[in-house]
């Protein structure tokens, strides 16, 4: 077998997580824990940053031990973590703030203002600067805390640790820090003007681009094995469930729903509902986040027996949309919506009624896509805990209409995994993605497409008459 042996590592907000993976094969896997993260009225959230590094020595160390060559034959390794979280470091790159987390709200006011600084920019990458993106947090930093020298995101320092020097960051995890991935540079302007100097931002390079080499033997890992750009989470999740080349798409039905997919080109999405991280390849990764998903059904008791019950009752009468709280970021944006049921159901009917409801959110999401001109290559990947319930993802299949392919694997560390080898084939990615598991492919089941369809037209006029979703969508709807 000529696909190298290269760990992933996922460093989580609550823990880290290391796999060892070859040609598609998990060979080895550990975990530890890290220290919550301190949140407060104020909007502030960070944790330890130097709680990191010993627990990706701990993992790295156990995934090691478990290999044929104790470590040996690992070829290269990358990092993937959260999403803007950041940290402000000294010259000689050692932390002397906390993790600014991705949800601190401390640079709210300074991203305001980048919003503002950065209107033409923001305009033609198609999303905005929101107010817990990591860009006003670096502005804070520069403000009120002096003995910063640089800014970090949290694979710099772990990937420091092995080469023994400084790294270049990745276009995926500086994307919330402002870093125009279309122009390929800084926002500088913008910077300069919230009093921020160039000096304290890192350079940045494609993922999948070799950062150096480890230094020393370190954890079972040998001097001279390759460290390897990584992205954030949510992309290393996306390449892990196979959306790798332009056309594929996932849906990652987790806590919240998540569809994320390949172009070609850049998409720009007007109503902000959708952005897109850079592919390594230099193509795009559009994709967007509901606020509902599996928590719809989540703390209901006997959920197979309740599944059963609803598999045998056949599409609900009812129309509900399983929004647990005020606000939706994705397929539409509108601060003020609700979750609502369109009639009166008993305890099996209305489980029923809130699959279908996520399913018909998945429908909108692609129907979102086709209004902005993006084409979804069949079968639509399917991914995270709710798509292991098989009603639900043929639910999901029939209100879309497409097959869908549950991926055997999804996680983080096993999409660093591939990065990591991307960074040593040839072929890159795309070579280093070929041993992906193809996964369980389930079909619409034809006998209820044409009810579900009906709810589905039901479920997004209700959602017309309230206003959150617009003329334009709603027309793409009725097609």
């Amino acid at each position: 077998m000529n696909q190298p042996v290269t760990i992933g590592i996922d460093v989580a907000t609550a823990g880290v997580r290391a796999l060892a993976v070859r040609g598609g094969t998990v060979l080895a896997s550990a975990a530890a824990t890290l220290p919550a993260p301190v949140r407060d009225s104020r909007g502030h959230s960070e944790q330890d940053a130097r709680s990191w590094w010993p627990a990706v020595e701990t993992v790295l160390a156990k995934v090691t031990g478990e290999l044929p060559g104790r470590g040996g034959e690992v070829a290269a390794v990358a990092v993937a973590a959260t999403s803007g979280t950041i940290v402000g470091v000294d010259a000689s790159g050692e932390p002397v703030t906390p993790a600014l987390m991705y949800d601190d709200r401390r640079g709210a006011a300074l991203n305001r203002e980048a919003t503002e600084l950065g209107t033409d920019r923001w305009r033609r990458l198609g999303f905005g600067v929101t107010a817990t993106a990591a860009l006003g947090r670096i502005a804070w930093l520069s403000e009120f805390v002096p003995s910063v020298a640089g800014i970090r995101h949290t694979p710099e320092l772990i990937a420091a640790k092995l080469t023994g020097g400084p790294v270049a960051s990745d276009w995926s995890h500086a994307l919330k820090s402002g870093y125009d991935p279309l122009a390929l540079e800084w926002p500088l302007e913008v910077f300069e003007a919230l009093g921020v100097s160039e000096g304290l931002l890192p350079p940045v390079v494609a993922p999948a681009t070799v950062l150096g080499t480890v230094a020393r033997p370190v954890a079972g890992l040998p001097a001279g094995c390759l460290v390897v750009a990584g992205m954030t989470d949510g992309c290393a999740g996306q390449l892990a469930a196979g959306a790798v080349t332009p056309g594929r798409f996932v849906g990652i039905l987790g806590t919240t729903y998540v569809l994320k997919g390949v172009t070609e080109e850049l998409v720009p999405d007007p109503t902000g509902a959708m952005y897109s991280h850079r592919h390594p390849d230099g193509w795009w990764l559009p994709g967007g986040a509901s606020n509902t998903g599996g928590e719809a059904v989540a703390g209901q008791e006997h959920l197979p027996e309740l599944d059963a019950a609803a598999a045998a009752l056949g599409p609900a009468k009812v129309i509900a949309y399983p929004l647990r709280r005020k606000g939706e970021r994705f397929p539409f944006t509108n601060g003020d919506a609700e979750g609502f049921v369109s009639g009166e159901a008993d305890e099996v009917e209305l489980h029923r009624a809130r699959l279908e409801g996520v399913a018909f959110l998945e429908r909108l999401a692609l129907d979102h896509l086709r209004r902005l001109g993006v084409e979804v290559t069949e079968p639509l990947l399917a991914a995270g805990g709710g798509s292991k319930s098989p009603l639900w993802t043929r639910i999901r299949a029939t209100v879309t209409g497409l097959g869908l392919r549950v991926s055997p694997q999804a996680e983080t560390g096993y999409g660093a995994a591939l990065l990591a080898a991307a960074g040593v084939l040839p072929g890159g990615l795309t070579e280093a993605s070929e041993g992906l598991g193809k996964g369980t492919l389930v079909e619409p089941d034809e006998r209820e497409s044409a009810a579900l369809t009906e709810s589905y037209l039901r479920f997004c006029t209700e959602l017309h008459t309230r206003g959150w979703i617009d003329d334009e969508l709603f027309a793409v709807v009725r097609r």
